[in-house]
């Protein structure tokens, strides 16, 4: 009998013509992530590249002028891959005071019924660790944490929200985030919190950068 092994080799698609995807094999861990962080200073140095953005777990390349040839170019990031290290980048930590629950947490009802914990165990699971920043995407100012607690991992919603407002803290499967701007989301939001991620007055823009901390605090719970 055979047995399946996890795929440890990295993917490589095109974006149209004017960009290619990177994505990394394995979890949702804090070094695959560094190795995209090192990756993605390695690339942007290199004449052909135009833009070298981190993502979660994959880093997207825009050229400056397509490759005729992508063969040469995907064997040279692949060798890039092979020969990172995980890259340590020392952000700031920031606390973010959050309401859990009642009107700002319209999920939280969901997110007890799965996991089977109550709102206060939620609240203080989710409020427990020092989150990494990932990256950003998604919107201007939005980042993706790595970090939380598996006991409050919750499926993403079947059918998503039109609209959540700006602040809304959520869940999505293993993750959590918190909207930069209101708008549509299939994570189930169990609380919400005032601060401003994104003024495009201030420089830079975004308040959260890849390599920050990022800690919840408890300002009140709505049961």
């Amino acid at each position: 009998m055979s047995i399946a092994l996890p795929d440890t080799r990295p993917t490589i698609s095109l974006l149209g013509t004017t960009a290619l995807l990177f994505e990394a094999p394995g979890s949702l861990d804090l070094a695959p992530q560094q190795r995209i962080w090192a990756m993605a200073r390695m690339t942007e140095q290199w004449p052909e590249i135009r833009e070298s953005v981190p993502g979660m777990n994959n880093l997207m390349l825009t050229f400056n002028v397509p490759p005729r040839h992508l063969s040469a170019l995907t064997e040279r990031l692949l060798q890039a891959w092979e020969a990172s290290e995980p890259l340590p980048l020392e952000g700031r930590i920031i606390e973010l005071p959050v309401v859990y629950g009642g009107e700002f947490g319209p999920h939280m009802d969901d997110v007890i019924a799965h996991t089977g914990l109550d709102i206060e165990t939620i609240a203080h699971l989710h409020s427990e660790p020092l989150y990494p920043v990932y990256a950003l995407g998604s919107h201007p100012g939005y980042c993706y944490l790595g970090g939380m607690d598996p006991r409050i991992a919750t499926p993403r919603r079947k059918v998503p929200v039109l609209s959540i407002g700006a602040g809304a803290v959520s869940i999505g499967g293993v993750q959590t985030g918190v909207s930069a701007s209101a708008g549509p989301s299939g994570w189930n939001t169990i609380g919400r919190t005032e601060m401003v991620f994104f003024d495009p007055a201030q420089s830079p823009p975004a308040l959260l950068q890849p390599g920050d901390l990022l800690r919840f605090r408890i300002e009140r719970i709505i049961r």
